[in-house]
């Protein structure tokens, strides 16, 4: 993994995903190697190989201060930390970019939205607690190990994660599981297990998306099925590309959270 200290000019960016004004990404680059991740659409564009992505981290060393100046210049929004990258990948252990973001952010109270794989949101709760409008949210794809391994290679274990949400849910923190991407075939080999795990943890909320095919994405995702499910990948490209697909996972997603009564919303 190639770690390297970078200065920037600027961290708050303005969002257009709905119901978020801004986002900020302390790192470029992510440690988790998420093998369907789109996000590398960042280093793409730069010219990047997409294979790269996932095995370097670049630090904002300069973000904290550079968000302390920023935040008096914009009108208070919601922000959502981190849109592009995991805001408590590995490396934040060493560096605390995002705690230290969240205290200067908690000097306007801006509302705050943060989404991570990584139980080390935990160690942040001393501040999360004293935000009045803040929302937590653990991204779990799957309960089974081989997909994670396959498709999450260097993320943290789906049990840590659990746990955090557990967590935040018992320190009574506004939370969210997100269940994404659906990798089709795996998924729902397990989703109606996870939609009950979820429940039983008494998470607030349940978001759901579907998996995107962006920037060169497929490459890697191709790599993690010859590697680890080399019979199944006809028929998982054929229903990627499908709708009908789609529509009937959100239609048993939605089926199962009405019988367990949870609250799941759908980015698709």
């Amino acid at each position: 993994m190639e770690i390297k200290e970078i200065r920037v000019k600027s961290v708050i960016s303005k969002s257009g995903i709905y119901g978020i004004e801004y986002s900020i990404n302390p790192y470029y680059g992510c440690g988790h190697g998420c093998r369907y991740c789109y996000a590398r659409f960042v280093h793409v564009l730069r010219g990047g190989d997409p294979r790269d992505w996932g095995k370097f981290v670049h630090v904002k060393v300069n973000a904290p201060d550079i968000v302390r100046e920023e935040m008096y210049r914009i009108k208070r929004g919601k922000i959502l930390i981190s849109s592009v990258v995991d805001p408590y990948q590995w490396i934040e252990q060493k560096y605390e970019l995002t705690r230290r973001i969240l205290k200067h952010l908690l000097k306007r109270n801006f509302p705050v939205v943060i989404l991570t794989k990584s139980p080390l949101v935990i160690r942040d709760i001393d501040l999360i607690t004293k935000f009045r409008d803040i929302e937590v949210g653990l991204t779990i794809t799957t309960l089974r190990d081989d997909i994670k391994q396959a498709f999450e290679p260097n993320a943290p274990s789906i049990d840590s994660r659990l746990n955090a949400l557990r967590e935040l849910v018992n320190k009574r923190i506004k939370n969210y599981a997100f269940i994404a991407p659906i990798i089709p075939i795996m998924s729902l080999s397990d989703m109606g297990d996870l939609l009950e795990e979820l429940k039983e943890l008494g998470v607030d909320r349940v978001l759901v998306d579907k998996l995107n095919i962006k920037a060169k994405n497929w490459i890697t995702i191709q790599d993690a099925l010859n590697e680890y499910f080399p019979n199944k990948t006809a028929e998982f490209w054929r229903k990627v590309k499908n709708e009908d697909y789609w529509f009937l996972v959100k239609k048993f997603i939605i089926r199962k959270a009405k019988e367990l009564n949870l609250n799941v919303d759908f980015c698709y």
